[in-house]
């Protein structure tokens, strides 16, 4: 009998070892943190969303003004078409008379050209000053032969917008203007670039402190073969980027409400308040009703999606508070009724003999949605308060866009290139001006500081 105890414990151990291992395996990126990319090839199809089903069909939805191509009254060139022989008999047709003209329109690009500007200064002699005197070329013009700001411009825009690398960009460069970029011209437009935002990159800093609210987070990165960490802190039109060797190296002297992932080093950042990402507790809800079968999990998802609707409905605008007490009191009741499932299951066994007591997935989650309540419902009261972070994921998926291309980067100055020029094109995008335009004021020395958020 005792032996047959023993083997009982045994097969209990490893069925709970197995239930473990199914769960870790069930994970992917719409049931968890994981990014697409470590899906593999193997991934499940997407039968499922985190998106509810809308009323609308896809596509243009009526009243939408479309937009096509049409044609223009001036076009650059024409070419007259002569029909000098009837198709089918093969008559003459110069002395017949001509009825019309129907014109059809090809929008196209014109083949590149590298255009060539040559400054003259004019060298005199001053009878008066017994001496020559010379004009005075352009601030950009300083030597005797070099590119311009356009080609300075659209090198850094290949760079750091479509991470195209060096050696391609070249290849580009060649094959398209028929001139010849070193890489060492190329790295001297990134540094050009780099130092001259420094001003730019401060005034965003203070603009995003400033901020009522702001978005964080953070993703590792490869520098100089060692692993190191970029954060973000943006707005809905300013992003800054800050590159350093430790994850905890949180940048200070924010004000207002902080949207993060609930990584709670955040929660040591003094004299904020936090809203958390419900895009996160969804990814999280949907693995525990795949995994673990959890009714409260599909109340609670249910109420999350709810309360989001509820905002979008009122879009700007407060919600009645009425409507909030009622969301609050189901939000305390799912809670209740989740405790009290777990509570009435039988305990997980302890892996080693001191520690606290393990919990189930599900009871954890329970748990951080009852002490962190406040940061979950936030954006139920503060308008400004966004339901996800997707902002500040969204401003960090270049850099993974940049590692799946380039691996990482060789030095730290390198990384912090990125940083500060991706900084820029960020937030001129989010403004909705042109990059390329922004980007040639660099080096004009025309660039502009920021206002407002």
């Amino acid at each position: 009998m005792a032996k047959i105890a023993e083997l009982e414990k045994v097969v209990k151990q490893q069925a709970a070892k197995i239930a473990d291992l199914e769960k870790r395996l069930n994970k992917n990126s719409s049931n968890s943190s994981k990014p697409p990319s470590s899906d593999g090839l193997g991934k499940p199809p997407r039968t499922t969303s985190l998106r509810e089903n809308g009323k609308h069909k896809s596509g243009g939805q009526k009243g939408h003004k479309g937009e096509t191509l049409k044609q223009i009254e001036t076009p650059d060139i024409i070419k007259k078409h002569i029909l000098m022989t009837c198709p089918d008999c093969q008559h003459s047709l110069v002395q017949s008379p001509l009825l019309g003209m129907i014109k059809r329109q090809v929008f196209d690009i014109p083949p590149p050209k590298i255009e060539v500007t040559e400054h003259q200064a004019e060298v005199r002699y001053c009878t008066c000053c017994n001496k020559t005197a010379m004009a005075v070329f352009p601030s950009g013009v300083r030597a005797p032969v070099q590119y311009g700001e356009v080609i300075r411009s659209w090198g850094v825009y290949y760079q750091y917008q479509h991470f195209i690398p060096e050696d391609r960009l070249q290849q580009l460069f060649s094959d398209l203007y028929g001139i010849q970029l070193a890489t060492a011209t190329l790295t001297s437009y990134n540094q050009i670039a780099f130092d001259a935002l420094a001003p730019f990159e401060e005034s965003i800093l203070s603009l995003v402190k400033e901020a009522n609210v702001k978005n964080l987070d953070e993703t590792g990165f490869r520098v100089d073969g060692k692993t190191q960490w970029l954060h973000v802190a943006s707005t809905g039109n300013a992003t800054y980027y800050h590159v350093s060797p430790k994850r905890k190296s949180l940048i200070e002297g924010l004000s207002g409400t902080v949207v993060h992932d609930h990584w709670k080093s955040y929660y040591n950042l003094v004299g904020v308040e936090h809203a958390l990402c419900n895009q996160h507790h969804l990814r999280e809800l949907k693995a525990i009703i795949e995994n673990d079968k959890e009714h409260w999990a599909i109340d609670m998802r249910r109420l999350l999606r709810v309360g989001v609707r509820c905002r979008h409905f009122h879009n700007d605008k407060a919600i009645p508070s009425r409507r909030i007490r009622w969301l609050t009191q189901i939000y305390d009741k799912i809670i209740k009724q989740g405790l009290a499932f777990h509570t009435a299951q039988i305990p997980l066994p302890c892996k080693g003999k001191q520690g606290r007591q393990p919990r189930r997935t599900g009871h954890n989650l329970l748990l951080r949605l009852l002490h962190y309540k406040p940061d979950v419902l936030r954006f139920l009261h503060d308008p400004a308060v966004p339901f996800t972070n997707n902002d500040a994921e969204r401003d960090l998926r270049m850099m993974k866009c940049k590692q799946k291309i380039s691996g990482g980067f060789r030095t730290t100055q390198g990384a912090e290139q990125f940083a500060r020029i991706r900084g820029f094109i960020s937030t001129i995008r989010k403004r909705g001006l042109n990059v390329l335009n922004a980007l040639q004021s660099i080096f004009s020395g025309n660039i502009s500081i920021p206002a407002g958020y």
